[in-house]
């Protein structure tokens, strides 16, 4: 089995990854393209790029900067697609939608997908896929702010620590993941934890807005020494990648 991936960074929490038999999206939300013309290289999902392979759509959450109704247009232009919803997001129930919770298993076609908790609400995927085990977090992150109480950090910090220490053991090729600058010194909290628990092979930073230059602090930062060389550093919206796991055996 060809186990490489292509992935395009779409905005925010946004992700599209192609693998040898599927297209798969994850939290698409900004339909305004970075630039003209209308393109995956420009960061917006049209519908009429996608190749002829099976599609899945995934929404962590209801929030807007996660969820976009659009994405529920694209099935009258993709023949084979399917949506995996986190249960706290409004949408019609259809035969093509998987509402999921934290806690269980679900079998999509030949995709194996376990669903966890988030500190924020929804949930967070970690995907079986064509060979590939992909983490997407969601909003799950070890969200330390310093403008609340001590005792609301603390629960925070146990609330992650609990979803993640659930991965221990578990391979995972790629995973994306909150590093969010506006949490000051603490963005890396959650990104060390899960790559000193649990660790991946490719780490894709998401939840960062614009605030591309993140990610040459992050290279500076003593925190992510041990795994910076592991880490993408993303430039723009639309920027592609490929993935190949042989790389790194």
């Amino acid at each position: 089995m060809n186990k490489e991936a292509r992935i395009w960074y779409l905005f925010n929490s946004g992700f599209a990854v192609e693998t040898q038999k599927y297209f798969i999206i994850f939290d698409y939300y900004m339909d305004t393209p970075a630039r003209q013309p209308r393109t995956m290289d420009t960061g917006v999902i049209c519908p009429e790029e996608i190749p002829n392979k099976k599609v899945l759509v995934f929404s962590s959450h209801s929030h807007s900067d996660h969820f976009n109704p659009i994405i529920l247009n694209w099935r009258s232009k993709i023949k084979d697609i399917k949506y995996i919803l986190s249960s706290d997001i409004s949408a019609p129930t259809a035969g093509d939608t998987v509402f999921v919770s934290p806690g269980n298993h679900y079998d999509v076609d030949d995709i194996g997908i376990d669903v966890f908790d988030s500190t924020d609400i929804g949930v967070s995927f970690f995907v079986h896929i064509d060979g590939i085990t992909i983490f997407h977090s969601g909003d799950l992150n070890w969200w330390h702010w310093k403008g609340e109480n001590e005792k609301y950090n603390k629960d925070m910090a146990s609330a992650y620590k609990k979803q993640i220490n659930m991965l221990k053991g578990k391979h995972i090729d790629i995973v994306f993941i909150p590093v969010d600058p506006r949490l000051e010194e603490f963005y890396t909290l959650g990104l060390d934890y899960f790559m000193t628990t649990v660790g991946a092979q490719r780490v894709f930073p998401m939840h960062f807005g614009n605030n591309y230059a993140m990610f040459e602090a992050l290279k500076r930062d003593i925190a992510s020494k041990e795994y910076i060389s592991k880490v993408v550093d993303i430039t723009h919206r639309g920027q592609s990648f490929t993935y190949t796991p042989d790389e790194f055996n």
